[in-house]
């Protein structure tokens, strides 16, 4: 008994007999305030508790010197054949890779952006291309002149139509001009197109015939084209499915080249419709040429986290171009940096962070047209990239990395071959952004305070609004007294 009356002794919330009390209409309509007051409190203490809340801050970057930057891109360029498309990187601490190939994808199309057939496989090219040593000495005129009136006619005729396509202003085209007439005359002889017929070499010049070279997708000087009698021409365009020949343009080479190609042919067969066709099953593995003049690149790079340049172009080691005809027109259907952030990660952060994401892929969906003529030649297309990363680490994932850029694009007359360049300059600082999580416990003191506070104020104003009323009850029933 001693213990409990010595227990109830520190109780701090001592009990008024209920008789002993007495309840008012102002009192109950401050208690229903009150009540409504707590709920609402708790419900904004609540969503407050339940909301995410962010702090960002810049700081230097910090990635390792060993860490590269991913680039992917997909590009459309209408103008610019798969067979000289070259995908080539640099950086202001030296590194200069030409022709990347590991990663990156050619695929034909034509000036519509369609598909125009599978991904282009270009194979491994010579870097020094083999020519006659007397490129200079007098030579006979092998090869017969086509034009685009005969071309047609001519590519039925032969089983095998072998076409050098030329400029006379090319250097390449001169060096290769003694070797190629020297072979047709060789091949003539052997094969001749009257009694025999299995083979014709021929040349266009594209300066004069410049549609005609237009038709066969022909950019760089020379190009030399092998043309399959039947089983080559598409008659719904009008167009022949052929192959390019990339080897050695000494006579030699040229002339072993063109017997391989007779002779898979049986000289019986190769006047009937169908054993031309036949016979071309065995031949020589094809290196196809290009089905269209466009080409669409996609893929990626690992570049170094440092100014650089990557640059789309034509180039050859073998072959010139005609700077002012070089259209470098281009569609851009993504272009990012960093690795690929998966879609269910993206949509976390967005969540969390809405403006996230938005300058992830600036120039998606943007197109940049140049269309050479006599007052518009020679444009490269450039554009200039500055790349911030973006680090943000929630609950949920540890860290996300996230590559954002602005770009500036314009067009720049030169006097090089026009390319589409795009500048990068990713920046030494990095923004992070960190998600602030809210302790259990500060809500419940939160929650307590709210309750505890509306209960006291209430009560507080309760008393006064009681002793006024009293207060006021007094002074009445004195003046009536006196």
């Amino acid at each position: 008994l001693f213990s409990t009356a010595k227990l109830k002794s520190v109780d701090f919330y001592r009990k008024i007999p209920r008789d002993l009390t007495e309840a008012s209409l102002s009192g109950a309509g401050l208690s229903i305030i009150a009540a409504f007051s707590m709920i609402f409190l708790f419900g904004m203490e609540l969503r407050d508790y339940l909301n995410v809340s962010t702090s960002t801050s810049i700081i230097v970057d910090q990635s390792s010197d060993g860490d590269f930057l991913r680039m992917h891109f997909n590009i459309s360029f209408p103008a610019l054949s798969c067979e000289f498309a070259s995908v080539d990187v640099s950086d202001v601490l030296g590194t200069n890779r030409l022709n990347l190939t590991k990663t990156i994808h050619k695929y034909s199309i034509d000036s519509k952006l369609n598909p125009a057939g599978s991904e282009f496989h270009s194979g491994p090219l010579t870097s020094i291309i083999k020519h006659d040593q007397e490129a200079n000495a007098e030579h006979v005129e092998g090869s017969v002149p086509l034009n685009e009136l005969i071309f047609d006619k001519v590519a039925h005729q032969y089983p095998v139509l072998v076409v050098n396509f030329y400029a006379p202003w090319c250097h390449w085209s001169n060096l290769l001009k003694p070797s190629w007439e020297k072979a047709s005359t060789i091949i003539r002889e052997r094969f001749d197109p009257e009694t025999d017929g299995r083979i014709l070499m021929g040349k266009v010049d594209c300066t004069s015939q410049a549609d005609l070279c237009r038709k066969n997708h022909i950019q760089g000087y020379p190009s030399i084209r092998i043309f399959r009698k039947g089983s080559d021409l598409r008659e719904e365009n009008n167009h022949h499915d052929h192959e390019s020949y990339y080897g050695n343009r000494d006579t030699d080479s040229l002339v072993k080249a063109m017997e391989d190609l007779v002779a898979p042919i049986s000289f019986q067969s190769q006047n009937s419709s169908g054993g031309a066709s036949d016979n071309m099953k065995n031949a020589m593995k094809k290196r196809p040429a290009p089905s269209a003049g466009g080409c669409r690149i996609e893929g990626f790079v690992r570049v170094k986290k440092v100014p650089g340049n990557l640059i789309i172009s034509a180039r050859s080691a073998s072959h010139s171009f005609d700077a002012s005809q070089m259209n470098m027109s281009h569609f851009i259907s993504h272009f990012s940096f960093g690795k690929t952030v998966a879609p269910r990660v993206m949509t976390d952060l967005k969540q969390l962070l809405p403006r996230i994401g938005g300058s992830h892929g600036r120039l998606n969906g943007l197109s940049y047209v140049s269309n050479p003529s006599d007052s518009n030649v020679n444009v490269t297309i450039e554009h200039y990239l500055q790349v911030v990363k973006t680090e943000v680490v929630t609950r949920w994932y540890e860290s996300v990395e996230e590559y954002e850029y602005t770009a500036h694009s314009s067009l720049v007359h030169s006097l090089d071959i026009p390319v589409a360049k795009f500048h990068f300059e990713p920046s030494p600082m990095q923004v992070l952004i960190t998600e602030n999580s809210k302790s259990f416990a500060h809500f419940v003191t939160n929650v307590c305070a709210i309750v505890g506070g509306v209960f006291t104020v209430a009560g507080i104003l309760d008393s006064i609004f009681h002793s006024s009323v009293n207060l006021l009850k007094k002074k009445v029933e004195l003046g009536k007294n006196f």
